[in-house]
Formats: C-alpha cells, sequence, structure tokens
C-alpha cells in the first residue's frame, strides 16, 4: 500500500444560518439521509509503509492511500490533533469519524473537530486524535454486491495504518453523522467491546423496514436484515451515546434503536433537523463525552 500526500481540502461548508432558524427550518432538509449495509469479510492484513502524509496546518494531518477493499481507489484521509500534539505524543487515542452520504474525510472538520478539540484541551480533559476517511459518497459503510467494502477499509487498512504512524489503536472510539452514524454502530459492534472505548452515533442512518430505507442503501432486503444493527448484544457492552434532532426523519426510528438497547445510552434529543448547523451545536458536547 502506498501513501500518497495530499494537502488539498475542499472548504469548510459555510453556515449562514443561526441555531435558531436552523432550530425551525433545517428539518426540512432531513430527506437528505444516508442507509446501512452488509457485513464484510475480513481482508488479509496489508503490509504498510511508512507515512508520507504531511501537515498543511497546525495540528492537521492528511495524505491518502491506495484502498484495495474499495476496489483499489484513491483514499484520503484527515487526522485533526489537539493543539501541542503530534500523533507520536505519548500514543494518542484515536476516534474513526465516519461522514455521511455524499460526504468525504473532510466532514468532521466541517463540524467544528478542530475548534472543539483546542475548547478539551483548555477544559484540562484527557487529549486525543480525530481521523476522517473517505468511505465512498453511498457506502453505507458496509459490503456491498461490487465487492468493495469501506468498513473492511476502515478495520484492515486504516487503523493498522494509524498504528505505524505512532496513534493508539489498540482500543478506539467510532462517531458519525447519519450514513457514518449508522457505520459507527456497526463497526464500533464488529470490533467488540475488547476494542472500542466508544461510540457517537449522531442522526444515524436507521430504518424500520426495507421499504423505508434511501436508495442505494442496501443491495437488497437481504442485505438490510444481515447489517442491521438492531439488537446486536455488543452495543449494549459498549460506552454508547445517540444525538438525534427531533424534526430529523431518523428521530422516529433512533428512538426505537434506543428503546432496545439493554443498558441505556447516553442520550441527546434536542430540537433539530438533519443538517450541520445541529450537528455543529452537538459536537462539544460529543466530543468532551468521547473524552471522559
Amino acid at each position: 500500500m502506498t501513501f500518497v500526500p495530499d494537502l488539498t481540502r475542499r472548504a469548510v461548508l459555510r453556515v449562514g444560518a443561526s441555531a435558531s432558524a436552523a432550530a425551525m427550518g433545517a428539518w426540512a432538509l432531513s430527506a437528505l439521509v444516508d442507509p446501512p449495509q452488509p457485513q464484510a469479510a475480513p481482508l488479509s492484513p496489508t503490509p504498510f509503509e511508512p507515512s508520507t502524509a504531511s501537515s498543511n496546518l497546525p495540528n492537521k494531518l492528511t495524505g491518502s492511500f491506495i484502498s484495495k477493499a474499495r476496489g483499489g481507489v484513491k483514499t484520503n484521509w484527515v487526522i485533526a490533533l489537539p493543539p501541542g500534539q503530534t500523533s507520536q505524543s505519548g500514543l494518542l487515542p484515536a476516534v474513526i469519524a465516519l461522514h455521511g452520504k455524499d460526504g468525504d474525510a473532510n466532514m468532521m472538520l466541517d463540524c467544528g473537530v478542530e475548534d472543539a478539540l483546542a475548547r478539551l484541551v483548555k477544559e484540562g480533559k484527557p487529549p486525543f486524535a480525530v481521523v476522517g476517511v473517505d468511505g465512498g459518497s453511498d457506502s453505507y459503510w458496509h459490503k456491498r454486491a461490487d465487492g468493495t467494502d469501506s468498513g473492511a477499509m476502515v478495520i484492515d487498512e486504516l487503523l493498522p495504518m494509524l498504528g505505524s504512524m505512532g496513534l493508539d489503536t489498540s482500543r478506539v472510539g467510532f462517531m458519525g453523522w447519519s450514513m457514518g452514524g449508522y457505520g459507527a454502530l456497526r463497526l464500533g459492534a464488529k470490533l467488540g467491546p475488547s476494542r472500542t472505548a466508544g461510540i457517537c452515533a449522531i442522526s444515524p442512518a436507521l430504518y424500520t423496514s426495507y421499504a423505508d430505507c434511501a436508495p442505494k442503501a442496501f443491495d437488497s432486503e437481504e442485505d438490510w436484515m444481515a447489517n442491521s444493527v438492531m439488537g446486536l448484544p455488543a452495543l449494549s457492552q459498549i460506552p454508547l451515546r445517540v444525538d438525534c434532532g427531533t424534526f430529523d426523519r431518523f428521530y422516529p426510528a433512533t428512538r426505537q434503536f434506543v428503546s432496545q438497547l439493554k443498558t441505556p445510552p447516553a442520550v441527546s434529543f434536542t430540537i433539530g433537523g438533519h443538517d450541520m448547523t445541529w450537528w455543529r451545536l452537538q459536537l462539544p458536547g460529543e466530543l468532551s463525552w468521547l473524552a471522559t
């Protein structure tokens, strides 16, 4: 696997609406969603060459690799570090941040991760790195009928790469938005309690029936059933936080998911929709929860 420096980054999403306006109107954007899918067959571990990543801003590293699990495509990654830290700073723990439908590795930056990490340092919270990675516009972080598997990319390619760069991947955290919220639940459960320190699922793309699923979320009803996160024992054994706006189209399914867990998770159900403004408002509390 060859790592390629990539210092480009799309401009941070402009959020012009105020929080109060979003609370009343952002739920109209709830139609922009994402769905889930089948479990990936484990891939043989791929040897990693020393990273050639470059830093283009303080406390941020960017780069890319060619992912076998994703069919040989270039896969970008971003690591946001707390102020004053490096990837070698005493084996920083890693939180893997999974983007939503039509998103990419930079989504966690758009949500304000860099500022939130700086706030945690000022508050004296334990430091950790947040890692974003391209998973594909509608991969839903699982194995697809075409053979690609973004979930396997995270577990079998990204995590070993991060370990080779000096981050602590013995136990990792997961967080994700919409499609990525579903993916965080699925991948955290797949790694299990021994390797997953915590999961924060934000506006997770959950469905109560195959008929309700967004296009391309699953390849078939069998695929949807095989990759459901409902009833997974591991999710009652891993520290879990679930956040969802009460005007979000996924709110009913998210409530149903929370109600079936044997161990009640931390939850935040507040007025809001399926949009960047609401996600940015929630982020500081979510990272604080992950830190503790």
